[in-house]
C-alpha cells in the first residue's frame, strides 16, 4: 500500500487484465453485424432471458429485462464503469432492438414467437464467457459478517501476511464495492448481507452476479439492478451499501483519482451521456437518467470523495 490508502502499482499490476477495450470494442462491433443463429434457454439467468449463438461463431446473452429500466440500468452500469476506469471488469455489453423480421434476428424467427419478446423490445447483448467460477467474498466481508461482528474497515495494517492472490482479488474488491454503491447495486453483495437475517451462513456461499475467470480476475456480472432500479430503492438497501463502502479503505489510485475528477467538476452525470451517446447506437430508445438520478449519482460520487477523504485522514 502506498501512501496509507492506496494499492501499490506493483500489486496493480499483477491484477488480471480482465477485457481489455480493443477487444471489446472489437467483440461489440462484431455482435452488432452478425446475425441471430440461435437461441436457446438456460444459462442467462431468468428463463425470459436467452443464450444466442451468432453468426460469427461467438455466443453472447440476451437479456429481456421484466421491464425497460433494467436494460437501461445495465446499459447504464457498463458505460459508468468506463467513466470511472473499471470497465474491464464487466463483459462487453451493447443494446439489441427485437424486430422479428429484421436482419439480425430473422433465421430465430420461431424462437422469438415462443419467447413471449415484445416486438421492438430493446434488449442487452453481453458476450459469453467461458469457465467462470463461483466467488465467496473474502474478509473482512464474509468472516466478519457472518459471525455477526459489525464490518470492520479493510486497511493498509490489517494486509500484513496475506497471499498475494488474496491481494490481487482485494484490489478488485475495492472496486466492486465502490461501483456498487455509487449505482446503488442491491443484487451483489448487498443482497447477500441481507439475507443474513435469516441465514446466518449466507456469506459462506457464491456471492450473486459476481464471478472468477480462468486466470483470477474477478467478472461483474448482471448490473441492471444499478442507477435506476437501485435508485428507486435506496431507502431499503443503502442501510447496507453505505457501510460496505466504510468498510474499504485502501483504494485503486486511479480510481479514486477518476471519483476526485467528478466531484470536482460535478460532471458525474454528464460525463456518462457523453459515453453512452458516444457508444451505444441505441441510447436514445431507451433515454437517459431523469434529473433527479442524476443528482443522485453525483450526490453517491460526493459521497465517495469524501469517504477517501476520510480514509486519508485516518
Amino acid at each position: 500500500v502506498e501512501r496509507g490508502i492506496f494499492w501499490s502499482r506493483e500489486l496493480e499490476e499483477q491484477v488480471p487484465p480482465g477485457f481489455a477495450a480493443e477487444e471489446a470494442a472489437a467483440w461489440l462491433s462484431a455482435a452488432r453485424a452478425a446475425r441471430v443463429a440461435s437461441l436457446e434457454r438456460g444459462g442467462c439467468g431468468r428463463s425470459s432471458n436467452r443464450l444466442a449463438r451468432l453468426s460469427d461463431g461467438s455466443r453472447a446473452c440476451v437479456r429481456y429485462g421484466i421491464n425497460p429500466e433494467q436494460i437501461q440500468g445495465e446499459a447504464l452500469s457498463y458505460h459508468l464503469a468506463g467513466v470511472l476506469g473499471m470497465q474491464e471488469r464487466l463483459p462487453p455489453m451493447a443494446l439489441a432492438l427485437v424486430e422479428a423480421r429484421g436482419r439480425q434476428w430473422e433465421p430465430v424467427r420461431e424462437e422469438l414467437r415462443g419467447s413471449h419478446w415484445a416486438e421492438g423490445a430493446v434488449v442487452s447483448m453481453t458476450r459469453w464467457v467461458d469457465n467462470l467460477t463461483a466467488v465467496v467474498a473474502p474478509a473482512p466481508w464474509g468472516t466478519e459478517v457472518g459471525t455477526g461482528r459489525r464490518l470492520q474497515p479493510l486497511s493498509a495494517g490489517e494486509l500484513g501476511g496475506l497471499p498475494s492472490s488474496q491481494l490481487v482479488e482485494l484490489v478488485q474488491w475495492s472496486d466492486l464495492i465502490l461501483f456498487d454503491y455509487l449505482t446503488a447495486n442491491f443484487d451483489r453483495l448487498v443482497s447477500n448481507l441481507f439475507s443474513l437475517q435469516w441465514d446466518p451462513r449466507v456469506m459462506r456461499r457464491a456471492t450473486s452476479n459476481l464471478l472468477r475467470a480462468p486466470d483470477g480476475g474477478l467478472v461483474f456480472m448482471d448490473n441492471e439492478a444499478g442507477l435506476v432500479h437501485g435508485y428507486r430503492l435506496l431507502a431499503m438497501w443503502d442501510p447496507y451499501n453505505e457501510p460496505l463502502l466504510r468498510s474499504v479503505c485502501v483504494f485503486r489510485e486511479g480510481t479514486a483519482r477518476r471519483v476526485a475528477e467528478l466531484h470536482r467538476r460535478r460532471s458525474a452525470a454528464a460525463e456518462l451521456r457523453r459515453r453512452y451517446r458516444a457508444r451505444e447506437p441505441l441510447w436514445a430508445r431507451l433515454g437517459f437518467l431523469s434529473e433527479r438520478q442524476a443528482e443522485l449519482l453525483q450526490a453517491r460520487v460526493d459521497f465517495v470523495h469524501r469517504h477517501i477523504a476520510h480514509c486519508r485522514a485516518q
